[in-house]
């Protein structure tokens, strides 16, 4: 793939080929941000498209970069949600309703909402999901008893991850 010519100080402004997709301009000027801006991860979702960026290596530092290169970037594809593990067909799984922490009581000094062995209704409130200092009740939404948590408490959630399954009644 041919490299377009840097804008700033080529006098002849940028350059783009003919048969570049605007998603992948779009995404090269997202690239150009983050190295700007020394930013390490962008999260974009605009309607049904959702683009996901990361700089570097998770656990290791960004190199910096020479003159007229970009750091390396890795490029997600569209997540739908996250994978999980096939569970046992006779279980409900209890998912989170948004990207946050999973809290398994109201305040550190309390106790928690369920444990596992606990009954549930449809309308017990079984953990909260904290996304931008806003506190989200999560509802069972199904009757049984509580038989696993797969969340430990002060964990980040994903969207969709399951966080309790439960043996219906």
């Amino acid at each position: 793939m041919a490299s377009k010519a840097p804008g700033k100080g080529s006098g002849g402004g940028e350059t783009k080929r003919a048969d570049v997709s605007p998603i992948i301009e779009e995404v090269r000027r997202l690239i150009e941000l983050m190295v700007e801006h020394d930013l390490g991860e962008v999260d974009i979702t605009d309607g049904d498209r959702k683009i996901l960026l990361k700089r570097g290596v998770y656990g290791a530092p960004v190199a910096a970069a020479g003159a007229g290169q970009l750091p390396p970037v890795q490029a997600v594809a569209p997540i739908e949600a996250p994978v999980q593990e096939a569970p046992a067909a006779k279980f409900v799984e209890i998912r989170s309703p948004m990207v946050g922490t999973f809290y398994l009581a109201p305040s550190p000094d309390s106790d928690p909402y369920v444990s596992v062995g606990a009954a549930v209704t449809e309308d017990s409130v079984v953990c909260i999901v904290e996304a931008m200092k806003v506190m989200n009740e999560v509802k069972a939404e199904c009757s049984g008893t509580v038989v696993e948590m797969c969340v430990k408490n002060a964990q980040p959630v994903e969207y969709g991850q399951v966080l309790f399954r439960v043996e219906p009644s």
